[in-house]
């Protein structure tokens, strides 16, 4: 008689965190350090918390000219996908958090994000420009799937017509498509799907709770079914570690549908470089020297380069030669150089919109 016996899956690993702690805050003289006796093995990831952030306004404006808008919002603080890299760690500095587990652990939401863009939008000082969802943090982070704030910021977008382009790592995104092909229509929508390797095991350890590649391929493919303008930000390329895969990225993202692409080159502003050092020893310690020499090969010697015009992809030969190769694949996959062209002329403020708007307690 054969065996009957259910065949009982092995538990899944947990998931990872980027950060492997919380490096001292630079603005704060007090820092908690480990006990010497303590054993990592006995001491769990902690858990995500979320915080509110009773914020009063919404949108948010820079006069940085390495990117493509002034005006985004951003419904979160912090980011539970913990990108090894990620440039806007020490953001969380200013709240007086870590840019280590924190960042990734302590997630600030904006519950009122959406009355409050209603509200600003409405206001007759609101001039129409792009909104960039969002500027800092990936606007479709694991919470957002429950909480939906982004979700109810694009029905406020396509109320107004107002212009909104979207960066993001995760299959989230295509929950939206109702709201994102509304806006499409009035030539007010873009969304770029930022990919940085299409290996899943790096994936698992440099992105660790972000969408895997196949992922993110078909949320091209879906959004491009949609016909809502998607493309590729490669984002970061890093030198001795995934730039060899920028032309089978490119190649990739093409074919499922991608119409434009763009990339930037790994920076390691402040709290980031201990950190991305420290998941380099880690993970990849025979590949360590080499990284952080191609990273400050780019940055004029050092780990990071704060300079305007430069320090999106970098300068010096290595510089161009990511340029060169980036610019050679995509052109041969037949991929557009910039996004399309979005509009504020459908601009329009609903009638329901003049009302006075009081915000709940």
């Amino acid at each position: 008689m054969g065996d009957n016996s259910a065949v009982i899956p092995a538990p899944s690993p947990p998931p990872r965190r980027g950060a492997a702690g919380n490096p001292p805050n630079r603005f704060e003289r007090v820092a908690l350090e480990r006990d010497a006796d303590w054993d990592p093995a006995q001491d769990p990831l902690p858990a995500t918390r979320f915080l509110k952030d009773r914020s009063q306004t919404i949108i948010s404006y820079n006069d940085s000219p390495d990117v493509g808008f002034a005006a985004s919002v951003n419904p979160y603080r912090g980011c539970e996908h913990g990108c090894a890299y990620c440039y806007a760690r020490p953001t969380h500095e200013y709240l007086g958090f870590s840019a280590g587990l924190d960042f990734e652990t302590k997630i600030l939401v904006k519950a009122d994000a959406p009355q409050l863009l209603r509200r600003e939008l409405s206001s007759p000082g609101w001039k129409p420009q792009i909104i960039a969802l969002s500027g800092v943090t990936d606007c479709y982070q694991p919470i957002e799937r429950r909480l939906q704030l982004t979700r109810r910021c694009l029905a406020v977008l396509a109320e107004f017509r107002n212009p909104v382009t979207i960066v993001t790592k995760n299959l989230l995104v295509t929950r939206d498509l109702d709201w994102l092909a509304d806006l499409a229509r009035y030539q007010a929508a873009a969304v770029f799907i930022s990919i940085t390797t299409l290996d899943p095991d790096l994936r698992h350890l440099l992105e660790p709770r972000t969408s895997p590649p196949t992922a993110r391929l078909s949320a091209i493919e879906r959004l491009a079914h949609a016909k809502i303008p998607v493309g590729l930000l490669l984002a970061p390329v890093i030198p001795a570690l995934t730039d060899h895969e920028i032309p089978a990225i490119l190649k990739a993202a093409a074919a499922a549908g991608a119409k434009f692409a763009g990339y930037t080159t790994l920076r390691l502003p402040y709290a980031v470089a201990p950190l991305f050092e420290d998941w380099l020893t880690r993970h990849f310690p025979e590949r360590k020297d080499k990284v952080l020499h191609r990273v400050r090969d780019l940055r004029d010697g050092q780990l990071n380069d704060a300079r305007f015009g430069s320090r999106m992809r970098g300068e010096g030969i290595f510089a161009e030669q990511i340029e060169r190769i980036f610019t050679v694949a995509r052109r041969k996959v037949g991929l557009a150089g910039n996004g399309p062209n979005l509009s504020p002329a459908a601009f329009r403020r609903p009638a329901d919109a003049q009302m006075e708007f009081t915000l709940p307690p």
